[in-house]
């Protein structure tokens, strides 16, 4: 991992139980193109918002939290910065944390569209558990676990990729 890469986040919050099973640290990224009427972060839309800070100062905070179970990559659109979150990514799981990414596009949609460049397959097979979909207003549900709208899926990322089929998540 190159320490002195620089993203844009909007925000990193430290102890979520919201964001994915067990204590998370949420990494909210800035940017994101789906615009999704009644999104719980609108502040994280512009691509120009929030603050820069380096791959190590975000990875420094993660690993001076021990109580941590993993990291969860929300925005904004984690996917418009996937070369940077994969390499994050790849150096918090050496550590014995999950990722979880959470994500507009729809998983067939990311892999489809995966390529050398934008590097999604790459964080899809760093991913542990991926919320995919758009949030749409008429399906909210505040009864699911992990996710806004009944539309989102939870899928096993990493395993999906491995076996060739999609692999949803049971405890949702």
């Amino acid at each position: 991992m190159n320490r002195n890469s620089i993203i844009r986040i909007a925000g990193i919050v430290n102890d979520s139980i919201v964001d994915g099973p067990g204590l998370r640290m949420t990494i909210f990224v800035q940017g994101c193109p789906h615009a999704c009427e009644g999104c719980h972060n609108p502040h994280t839309w512009d691509f120009d918002g929030g603050k820069d800070m380096t791959l190590g100062e975000i990875y420094d905070k993660v690993m001076a939290n021990p109580l941590l179970d993993g990291v969860t990559f929300s925005g904004g659109e984690p996917f418009c910065k996937a070369p940077l979150l994969y390499e994050l990514g790849t150096e918090i799981k050496k550590s014995g944390l999950s990722i979880i990414t959470y994500t507009g596009y729809l998983y067939e949609y990311l892999l489809s569209h995966a390529d050398a460049e934008n590097m999604y397959r790459e964080l899809l097979q760093i991913t542990d558990i991926l919320i995919d979909g758009p949030f749409v207003l008429s399906k909210r549900d505040l009864e699911l676990r992990f996710r806004g709208s009944s539309n989102q899926r939870v899928i096993y990322s990493a395993r999906s990729l491995a076996e060739g089929k999609l692999c949803l998540y049971e405890d949702t």
